[in-house]
């Protein structure tokens, strides 16, 4: 079994476009994913710019993913993208994971927005892992977890700048390694002290973390 874990990064779609049939607020400019074999060992990576149709990359937006609208302008279009994407991905026997399911859920609304047809989507879609609801379950909690709580928690330090693409699924495709590999693991002890005193969500941030941790 092979896991693909795939982050999308995205900008903002103007109200306006919904004329013109696309009703989503969202459209992808950045896939970034890596390869996990039967070892959990990640074995390769894809990663691509993508050309937006119906959005544009704001200041909000190139601040948070450092990705620029020249950046994509002679990117690949989604359906091209994606086509590139699918043809990475190992097909003897594979699954999808990402943090959450809005990645899943884009590819759904843009699939169906741009009118592209390709069972190989249904099958991975129909497949797809919620690493953020797995790890919800792990903790008993309903809460939806920021990526780089989850980190802190599972005694991960993150690597590469957070909203890149590439980045994130590295960083996810680590915890997914250790939640599966360690169904029983233990959180880290600065996370356990802080977690009796939240209700909802962490407050704590990642010098804390450094902090609780024997890093030699």
């Amino acid at each position: 079994m092979y896991y693909a874990v795939i982050d999308l990064e995205m900008c903002k779609v103007p109200k306006g476009y919904k004329r013109f049939g696309y009703k989503w607020c969202q459209e992808t400019i950045q896939i970034g994913a890596v390869l996990l074999d039967e070892d959990y060992e990640i074995v390769d990576e894809f990663c691509t710019y993508v050309r937006p149709e119906f959005g544009h990359i704001d200041f909000y937006i190139e601040s948070l993913t450092g990705i620029s609208q020249a950046d994509v302008m002679t990117a690949p279009s989604f359906e091209e993208a994606l086509e590139e994407f699918l043809e990475w991905l190992p097909y003897e026997d594979v699954r999808c994971v990402s943090w959450s399911d809005s990645d899943p859920k884009q590819i759904v609304h843009e699939v169906i927005a741009k009118e592209i047809e390709d069972e190989r989507i249904e099958i991975i879609i129909a497949n797809w892992v919620d690493c953020q609801k797995t790890f919800g379950h792990k903790m008993g909690k309903e809460n939806l977890y920021k990526l780089e709580e989850a980190l802190i928690a599972s005694d991960i330090i993150p690597e590469g700048r957070a909203h890149d693409g590439l980045a994130d699924a590295r960083n996810t495709a680590m915890l997914f390694a250790k939640l599966e590999q360690n169904p029983d693991y233990e959180l880290n002890e600065f996370y356990k002290t802080a977690r009796e005193d939240e209700t909802e969500h962490l407050s704590f941030c990642m010098g804390d973390l450094f902090a609780g941790l024997a890093l030699a």
